[in-house]
């Protein structure tokens, strides 16, 4: 079964502190789904922890909603949660978090991973993660790789590479953070977004809010 993303971006007020300010602290800015409708798994393990097929130290699992989450977004999850079980995983995330984050952090011992693509459609692939041996399941659907007979036959990471079989193109490649969410990923335009937002607000006054089903 498949998961999918909800959520959106909240800021915090910058005068939440003071003693007449009695509104809520933390408002709705705006949702998750304009800027990333994806379904990118390796994405949701990497700062999550949800769906981590590739064994990363998420940056921000089960975290459950923030206390003073805004009631916009309270709401939302308490009625989605009521129509659907399958309703999980609150958590949250903060722009200063985010922006401090190493992106060039992979999972531990993974080298790299191997992408199959059929034909020119993007959303028909799969991935597989690459520690020191070539994926069983990948050499038994599409054979060996032609980069050599194991991935330490090169320095740690490499021979990356691309070819193809038929309509299949195959990508070996590293699996960073910057990997699964830097341009192109479509997560470059939620971090655009928080990034502009936290000139007004601040790095810890700007969160993604986010849950999963």
């Amino acid at each position: 079964m498949s998961t999918d993303i909800y959520g959106c971006i909240e800021v915090r007020h910058p005068c939440a502190d003071e003693d007449w300010y009695e509104w809520e602290p933390w408002q709705r800015a705006m949702d998750l789904s304009p800027l990333y409708p994806g379904q990118d798994y390796a994405a949701f393990g990497c700062l999550f922890g949800v769906r981590d097929y590739a064994g990363w130290e998420p940056l921000a699992a089960g975290r459950g909603l923030p206390a003073d989450a805004s009631t916009a977004i309270r709401e939302e999850f308490e009625q989605a949660k009521a129509l659907d079980a399958a309703v999980n995983s609150p958590t949250w995330v903060s722009w200063e978090e985010l922006d401090q984050a190493d992106l060039g952090l992979s999972p531990e011992g993974v080298r790299g991973v191997l992408i199959a693509r059929e034909g020119d459609t993007p959303s028909i692939e799969a991935r597989y993660v690459v520690r020191d041996q070539w994926p069983t399941e990948f050499v038994e659907r599409h054979g060996a790789p032609p980069l050599g007979v194991s991935p330490l036959g090169a320095p740690y990471g490499e021979p990356y590479g691309e070819w193809a079989s038929g309509a299949t193109r195959f990508c070996y490649q590293r699996f960073t953070r910057r990997d699964v969410l830097g341009p192109g990923t479509g997560w470059e335009h939620v971090f655009a977004v928080m990034r502009a937002l936290a000139g007004r607000f601040g790095g810890s006054g700007v969160r993604l809010v986010v849950y999963f089903d």
